[in-house]
């Protein structure tokens, strides 16, 4: 088998061992937030800050253009100075806490996306989400590392390789998008 089909194939496998029901638990959890008009928060680093960054677009303009009801969403490494000021000024431990400290409110939704699971700084963040009585999601790979345990809800990916990993993220984030897309539209 040449590398692209074995890679297909790897991803498939990988595929299958994501609990859907856990997917469809968090497209219930943003239907109730977005219901509340709580806000919901996305991150991550690397490879994931792209999914988080990406997911907020189909949850903005794809799921909610043309509704009555919308989300509201924000990725908290879309910012760069904002990023960047803490990283520099502060600590890279401290870049995703700090800005969400601004927003986050009792009832939001913060999911946190890790291939690892181990990021400090997005540790940081779902342990602040945590304490002040936010519900928390981590998409997750590998053994889920330290944010597998610390999340309320956590959708892992239990595969080695980093790219299946976000591959797979990323197909999930657009099936949760799609499900407010294509369920919603009569």
């Amino acid at each position: 088998m040449n590398y692209v089909a074995n890679y297909l194939a790897r991803v498939k496998e990988a595929i299958d061992l994501v609990d859907a029901s856990k997917i469809e638990t968090l497209i219930s959890w943003l239907s109730e937030t977005r219901a509340a008009k709580q806000t919901i928060f996305t991150m991550g680093n690397g490879g994931s800050s792209s999914t988080a960054s990406h997911w907020v677009n189909d949850l903005v303009k794809g799921a909610s253009y043309g509704k009555s009801e919308r989300f509201k969403v924000m990725c908290l490494n879309d910012s760069v100075s904002t990023l960047t000021a803490y990283s520099n000024d502060v600590d890279y431990e401290q870049a995703l806490v700090e800005p969400l400290k601004n927003f986050l409110e009792q009832g939001d939704l913060v999911i946190a996306i890790s291939g690892s699971g181990n990021s400090n700084n997005v540790i940081r963040a779902i342990e602040y989400a945590k304490s002040i009585g936010a519900r928390t999601v981590g998409l997750t790979g590998r053994d889920g590392g330290k944010l597998g345990s610390l999340v309320d809800l956590e959708i892992r990916v239990p595969e080695p390789n980093m790219g299946r990993i976000e591959d797979v993220h990323m197909m999930i984030t657009h099936a949760v998008s799609w499900s407010f897309i294509e369920n919603e539209r009569s």
